[in-house]
């Protein structure tokens, strides 16, 4: 029974934790409520988040602001054409020995901006393949290898992507293999009347609110290990899969949506973003048991940017999140 009452108390401090790093980003971000949940769900997941909208919408706001709010160091890369890989991993630069082999030269590994806690790659699409492949790298692995030497990015590393769906001119769409790297995607919507008046007092006033810095990022590793230890249902763990594989038009369980609109669908990562979101979900929740609620509500996230429409699907715009409604219904 205690260790129901201690699984209970860890639960309830992961809810208010959460709770309290939400509202140190409220006190900067106004509105976007669900980007900053679906943020805060992919971080403590141990995944990687792509931002997608128009400029001016707080994107690189809300990278700060979570790296402000939490302990640890932050590095923002501004993506462009003639960014190098080792730019962002960094290189091996000559450097002076001292001690018993003083005046001799040898290589010292210097670290690039990509060794961090929270990592921005604002305007990802704008770099060469070459460049975007050294980042997916290193959220893939963990680690960075140059000059045939690996060096581990250690404790919490959470990426946040940004793009913009206007200007496609001189950019470099990421792979759809590079995609599935990301634990999800998230559109940033546009602010409602009330927000924009929110954004306008606060930003045209001589007020500046200051995010105090209470989270410790070794915190979050502690509680993606928590959210792992929810247990699933059979059943539930089958509906994660009849979802992700619903999206493969040539599966069974395909709708005709899917198979009229849709080439290829969500590969098993998919499946695994949305259990363990989730479990996160349900624990937000106040639940200690995932329901099919939890993966209705992931499923948008996690399934947009792995599902690849048709020539028939592009023509007629439809989006992937239709293609997830319908699937869902």
């Amino acid at each position: 029974m205690s260790e129901e009452n201690n699984l209970r108390q860890s639960l309830e401090q992961f809810r208010d934790d959460v709770r309290n790093l939400e509202i140190q980003i409220g006190k900067v971000l106004v509105g976007q409520s669900d980007v900053v949940r679906s943020t805060v769900v992919a971080m403590i997941a141990g995944g990687h988040i792509l931002l997608e909208g128009v400029p001016g919408l707080g994107k690189t706001l809300l990278v700060r602001t979570l790296a402000e709010a939490v302990e640890g160091k932050f590095s923002r890369i501004q993506f462009t054409p003639d960014l190098m890989p080792a730019d962002l991993t960094g290189t091996n630069i000559m450097g002076e020995r001292t001690g018993v082999h003083e005046g001799a030269n040898r290589f010292e590994f210097q670290k690039g901006p990509v060794f961090a806690n929270i990592v921005l790659a604002d305007e990802i699409n704008r770099a060469t393949p070459k460049t975007q492949s050294a980042l997916l790298e290193a959220m893939q692995e963990h680690s960075v290898t140059v000059g045939g030497v690996t060096h581990r990015l250690e404790g919490l590393f959470f990426v946040m992507a940004t793009q913009n769906p206007l200007e496609m001119e001189g950019t470099y769409p990421l792979p759809e293999a590079q995609l599935d790297r990301f634990f999800g995607k998230v559109l940033v919507p546009f602010p409602s009347m009330d927000e924009m008046v929110g954004i306008l007092n606060r930003t045209t006033t001589g007020a500046e609110p200051k995010v105090e810095a209470t989270f410790p990022s070794q915190r979050i590793l502690e509680m993606g290990k928590l959210a792992r230890e929810i247990m699933v249902a059979d059943e539930i763990t089958r509906f994660a899969v009849e979802l992700c594989m619903g999206t493969h038009p040539d599966h069974p369980k395909a709708t005709p949506f899917v198979r009229k609109y849709v080439r290829f669908g969500a590969s098993p990562r998919g499946a695994q973003a949305m259990l363990l979101g989730a479990k996160i979900n349900a624990i937000l929740d106040g639940r200690f048991n995932v329901a099919k609620e939890d993966l209705k509500t992931l499923a948008p996230m996690v399934l947009r940017h792995r599902i690849i429409l048709n020539f028939e699907g592009q023509a007629e715009n439809i989006s992937t999140d239709k293609v997830i409604e319908e699937l869902i219904k």
